[in-house]
This record gives structure tokens, sequence and C-alpha cells, in this order.
């Protein structure tokens, strides 16, 4: 696989912000908001709303504003999608049983930073794009200030048939090849994996 060139999504074009959402239908109807809406929001907004929404957190063409993921190119062509900002920026995640069980954390510690969802375009799958975006997400959350960063990937089984839908928080091998490691084990199927920045 080329190297895949990955930048902030304020740096790149709105269109190629949705060339890489489109292309999947869950994707599509999300725009990667649902873990930034309690359930209530979530079930009243239309994709386009969410659309909408998900525009004025990239904030897509004008460099140097706070953004909310990161972008990968493969030879200039838009390939994937990573979410990471602040927890806090979260709200469904106050309220998931996924991130709390079996942990003491201050849900409103803004050091602590979350990579919640990837999109990689059909085409551009199978070649490691997941990887390479959850190492990226995670230089860039150190280098805007992040204590820790975590993740909470599906945990896949040998042989498994998966919809790419169920593996939109990333497999558990993606976090792992970024440096992160599992802190807690919620349910059988998901992790939380984390990384400390010293």
């Amino acid at each position: 696989m080329t190297d895949p060139r990955i930048v902030p999504a304020n740096t790149a074009p709105w269109q190629d912000l949705r060339t890489v959402w489109d292309d999947e239908r869950d994707s599509r109807q999300c725009s990667c908001q649902y873990f930034t809406m309690d359930r209530a929001t979530w079930k009243s907004t239309t994709p386009t709303e969410r659309a909408e929404r998900m525009r004025e957190r990239t904030c897509p063409g004008t460099p140097g504003s706070a953004t909310t993921g990161l972008i990968a190119y493969i030879d200039d062509a838009p390939a994937g999608w990573v979410a990471v900002e602040p927890r806090t920026a979260y709200v469904r995640l106050r309220t998931a049983r996924t991130p709390w069980l079996g942990r003491a954390e201050d849900k409103d510690d803004p050091s602590v930073w979350a990579i919640t969802c990837f999109t990689v375009r059909t085409d551009f799958r199978g070649r490691g794009l997941t990887a390479a975006l959850a190492t990226a997400a995670v230089e860039f959350a150190r280098e805007h200030g992040a204590a820790a960063v975590e993740g909470y990937p599906y945990v896949t089984q040998p042989g498994e048939t998966l919809t790419w839908g169920e593996l939109y928080v990333g497999p558990v091998s993606a976090f792992e090849a970024a440096g992160m490691t599992e802190v807690s084990s919620p349910s059988t199927r998901r992790r939380v994996m984390r990384l400390e920045f010293a």
C-alpha cells in the first residue's frame, strides 16, 4: 500500500470528508455523530442535520481552528477517517457502560482524549489503514496536550464474519499497533485500550 497521508480534518475540503462517509450507508447516516449526542437528540436529528453538525465540528478548510478528527489520503484520494478529541466532547460516553465498568475514572477530565470512530472506504480496506489512522490519532492527541488517549474497540473472533458497521469503533489490533494497551474488559466483545503520555 502507498503510505497514507493523514491530515487534520480542518485542513481538508468538506467534500473529501463527505466522500469518505458517503461511501458506506452507516457512515452516511451518522456522519460520526453518534457519540456526540445523547439518545434523545440522536433520535430527533436527520442524517442531513448530523452532517451539518459534523461540518461545524470539523471546520473543514480552516487550518488553525479546532477540529474533531483526521482524514487519510492514498494517492490523493480521500480514503479514511478517524474521530479523536477530548473525551468530554463525547456526550454518550458519559452514560455508556463500556468506558466505565470496573474503572474509577473522572468522566470530566479534559486531558483524556478518546478515539471513537473509524471509517475506511470500501476500495481501501484490507490495507492496514485503520491501524495507520489509530497511530496518527494518538500522535494528534499527544501534540495537542492530551495526558492520555483511549479507545473502545470491538473484539473479533477467528473466522467471524462481520459487517463493516460493527467495526466502526476499530479492532483491538489497530489500537495495539498504535501503542495502546488494554486497561479494561467490560464485556466479552469490548475492550478499553489506553496510552498514558509521559
